[in-house]
């Protein structure tokens, strides 16, 4: 049993809750207050006060609402483990030298910023669809971090540029983004039906990046370019990342289960391959050992914080009949084009996972093209604001000061011209009306 509560104080006060946590995170780069911490204040609040609005009420729905929050909760879960082990990949291979390595060879091929701000954002496009939006725009941002240092004008941008790219590429695969996973497990599109998503996903990507490229400083990095050697290991740990990935695909795709099982299996595999260079430290080599657990302890805890905060916070005004009265209004109102059109712009305020599960809930009345409409714009919409995707959220946790709201925001009016053109794009090779 469900009770509609968008008109009573319930939904009232929790909408002002999550407007003002929001409000907060917006404002991080001038608060200085970490975004996770009022979102995640937003979180208890919004589900207090339901759970004291229904203990107040004849009958009980205390299971509804248990089962409600279990299932945000074991939706964060799931994201939480997989972003932990993302996390935990990046800062093994930024200790192995990995990326100073990397920097190190794109610097001494004589790259200016304008070629390492290519570079950067074809490989995330292309990478993004294989190893999901979020570990890939991590693991470029930590490249570009290297080659930028002392440029916040190019770091900045290429922040911009990454997470745009990550979003796009993350759009024409079933494992590029979490909406797109959602989508093909819920058996409404096709494996192989997702790939039409190709050629607007690269508009989305292209328009933008063409214009910001020529913002880009025509100058070579001042970083040294010394010689960078990687550390003991740093190779077997890509190797790992990359064994680690290819599971968690095929949890999900073979298995059938959540690919962040995937994702802790080569969490433990890891481990064991840490204990090995452990044992066999040689401080010839290595300064100090190798500690698996001190890996761990660096992830980006704010931002998993800010995604729980969310997630929970997004749960709640969607049991409380939100998402429901927005996802109804749009496609009754307006018709499937104009509505999975506005439901990306909805994604880039508020997150696209709940949006999207919003509209599968619902279920309507649609053609495949028409699914595949509404997962474009879900994942290249997040791409709009820094907080509207995970990528974006990632990155101002890991690029903290050099990529923020504002700086992101600044660049919104370009972003969305590639917005509109990737769904003109698709509506043109698809056949749709408007």
């Amino acid at each position: 049993m469900h009770i509609d509560l968008t008109t009573s104080y319930v939904g009232y006060i929790s909408l002002i809750i999550f407007v003002l946590a929001y409000a907060l995170v917006m404002v991080e780069e001038f608060s200085h207050l970490r975004k996770s911490k009022p979102v995640i204040i937003s979180a208890a609040l919004i589900w207090g006060i339901i759970a004291f609005y229904f203990s107040s009420q004849p009958g009980s729905h205390s299971e509804n609402l248990e089962q409600a929050l279990e299932h945000n909760i074991l939706e964060f879960a799931e994201l939480f483990l997989f972003l932990l082990v993302a996390m935990t990949y990046i800062n093994a291979l930024q200790e192995r030298n990995v990326f100073d390595f990397i920097r190190y060879k794109l610097i001494s091929k004589g790259f200016n910023f304008r070629q390492l701000f290519l570079l950067t954002g074809v490989i995330t496009f292309f990478l993004s669809p294989i190893a999901d939006n979020l570990t890939t725009a991590l693991v470029m941002c930590s490249v570009l971090l290297a080659c930028g240092k002392g440029n916040n004008k190019f770091l900045a941008i290429g922040c911009i540029n990454i997470v745009v790219a990550a979003n796009a590429g993350g759009a024409f695969s079933p494992f590029g983004d979490i909406t797109t996973l959602m989508v093909w497990q819920a058996g409404i599109v096709d494996f192989f039906t997702f790939f039409k998503l190709f050629i607007p996903s690269v508009v989305n990507y292209i328009i933008p990046a063409f214009i910001m490229y020529f913002f880009i400083p025509n100058e070579l990095p001042q970083v040294s370019a010394d010689k960078v050697i990687m550390k003991r290991g740093g190779k077997v740990i890509i190797f790992l990342g990359l064994l680690t990935i290819f599971s968690a695909v095929n949890f999900h795709n073979v298995l059938h289960l959540p690919p962040m099982l995937g994702m802790m299996f080569g969490l433990g595999l890891l481990g064991l391959y840490s204990f090995y260079l452990k044992i066999t430290f040689n401080p010839e080599y290595d300064e100090r050992k190798f500690d698996f657990l001190r890996k761990v302890s660096k992830a980006e805890w704010d931002t998993l914080l800010f995604f729980f905060g969310v997630i929970l916070s997004v749960g709640g005004l969607g049991f409380i009949g939100y998402l429901a009265l927005v996802s109804e209004y749009l496609y009754v109102g307006l018709g499937a084009t104009y509505a999975n059109s506005l439901v990306g712009i909805l994604s880039a305020i508020v997150d696209n996972i709940p949006v999207m599960f919003a509209v599968i809930t619902m279920n309507p009345s649609m053609s495949t093209e028409q699914w595949l409409l509404v997962t474009l714009t879900t994942g290249v919409g997040g791409s709009l604001l820094s907080i509207g995707s995970a990528a974006g959220v990632a990155l101002m946790g890991q690029a903290r000061g050099h990529y923020t709201f504002f700086g992101h925001l600044k660049w919104a009016p370009v972003i969305f011209i590639g917005y509109v053109a990737s769904i003109y794009v698709h509506i043109l090779l698809s056949g749709l009306s408007l």
